[in-house]
């Protein structure tokens, strides 16, 4: 089968791609090879559901603080498709959006069945062709134009878009045909902790700052980032199993790397009041034991924290539960300080955050030119999403890089097709 462009992978990537490439060229025949029995799948799960598209910054610069790997890279694209274009690009489809308080952005429906329906109601308007259950064997060139083989059939195309996200196999591929590879390795993931002081508090969330250590209690060099010594600011959830949430999983990106290294055996540093140092707290203790002297520590917390951490972290400090604030010791102020803003957790492995399964590595950013996200070697060949070195951060991030890849590299192929064919 013949078409003008070949996308490979039936994801959030590859139908912005497609769907692009006809909008601005309907005379192009395109068509997405997915190897799975359904499209979409992960745009499916995505936000508990409900699809989170992409998270209201507004400015090149600081979004590109929300991704680890790709920082530098993705600074140019933004200013070309940013997440108010993503935002427009789904209203105008009638997709109604809205912006959460925490910025992530939603449909108003909350159901991700309302993307994918845009997706696929725009793919049949445009005439874009899906094949299901097509598992790529092959990718060559030959002469100008690609031959991609797939275990029932086999297309020729001029332009192929790589949009396989994580899938070993075409990474192997393209190692195969001579791209660098950077090794994969888990990112987004939670903590697993047993320690007395979060025991039986799952559901328990509070602001916190949280730092990487190793196991000799020494900051972690992390990737593009300060957050080891520094720490990742952040809601975080006490789970079954151990710590989750935003303050976690953001670690967790930045880290992936270097906690890979240490096999998940490492520690992290808490302060749970993020607003004070340790000897701001130590004086503020210090203060509470004249103002509060008759009451009870256990019944009572001047801190913005949730009264049963306040009173496992209590305990942790070696504090009865009868102990009246008169009678608090300078050792039990300093205990109390310690856990407050420096207590150490041993985390032995992780866990993966929900469904969404997100990875670190890829094709290396080298490889591409990210003025229109062709490969450097192959003419023709462009790579767009999570194949790339790219991944971001939980909050949009990783779709609004699918969807910028997309736009750019629709764009340069609807232009470079019309220059072959004037040509």
């Amino acid at each position: 089968m013949k078409v003008d462009v070949l996308v490979l992978g039936g994801g959030a990537a590859g139908f912005f791609s497609a769907i692009n490439c006809s909008q601005l060229r309907p005379d192009l025949s395109v068509a997405i090879l997915e190897r799975g029995a359904e499209v979409l799948e992960k745009v499916r799960i995505s936000g508990g559901g409900r699809c989170n598209l992409t998270h209201a910054v507004f400015e090149p610069k600081p979004l590109t603080e929300y991704y680890p790997r790709g920082k530098r890279e993705l600074l140019g694209p933004f200013h070309s498709f940013m997440t108010g274009d993503t935002m427009q690009w789904f209203e105008n489809l009638g997709v109604d959006l809205k912006i959460e308080d925490d910025g992530r952005v939603f449909p108003v429906s909350n159901s991700s069945q309302t993307v994918i329906d845009c997706f696929l109601n725009q793919a049949e308007q445009l005439g874009i062709t899906i094949f299901k259950k097509a598992t790529v064997l092959k990718i060559e060139k030959q002469g100008l134009l690609w031959r991609v083989t797939t275990k029932n059939q086999s297309f020729e195309a001029r332009v192929v878009i790589v949009a396989t996200g994580s899938n070993p196999k075409i990474l192997q591929m393209l190692g195969v045909m001579g791209f660098d590879i950077v090794p994969q390795v888990p990112s987004l993931f939670t903590f697993n902790i047993t320690d007395t002081r979060i025991k039986d508090l799952a559901g328990l969330s509070t602001d916190a700052v949280v730092s990487l250590l190793d196991l000799d209690e020494k900051y972690l060099d992390v990737e593009n980032s300060a957050v080891g010594k520094e720490g990742a600011r952040g809601p975080v959830l006490v789970t079954h199993w151990g710590l989750s949430g935003p303050g976690i999983l953001k670690l967790s990106a930045w880290g992936a790397r270097s906690l890979k290294n240490l096999n998940y055996e490492f520690k992290i540093k808490i302060n749970w009041l993020p607003d004070f140092s340790k000897q701001q707290v130590f004086d503020l203790l210090n203060r509470y034991r004249l103002e509060l002297a008759k009451q009870n520590l256990f019944k009572y917390t001047p801190f913005n924290l949730p009264k049963r951490l306040w009173q496992r972290l209590m305990t942790a400090a070696g504090i009865s539960e009868t102990q009246k604030w008169a009678d608090l010791t300078s050792a039990e102020i300093s205990a109390l300080s310690e856990q407050l803003c420096s207590g150490i957790f041993r985390v032995s492995g992780k866990s993966t955050f929900k469904e969404e399964f997100v990875t670190a590595g890829g094709i290396d950013l080298k490889e591409v030119d990210f003025r229109t996200y062709e490969s450097k070697k192959f003419e023709g060949l462009y790579l767009v999403g999570e194949v790339l070195n790219i991944d971001a951060v939980t909050g949009g991030f990783n779709f609004q890089n699918a969807w910028t890849g997309g736009f750019i590299a629709a764009r340069d192929i609807a232009g470079k097709l019309v220059d072959v064919e004037t040509n």
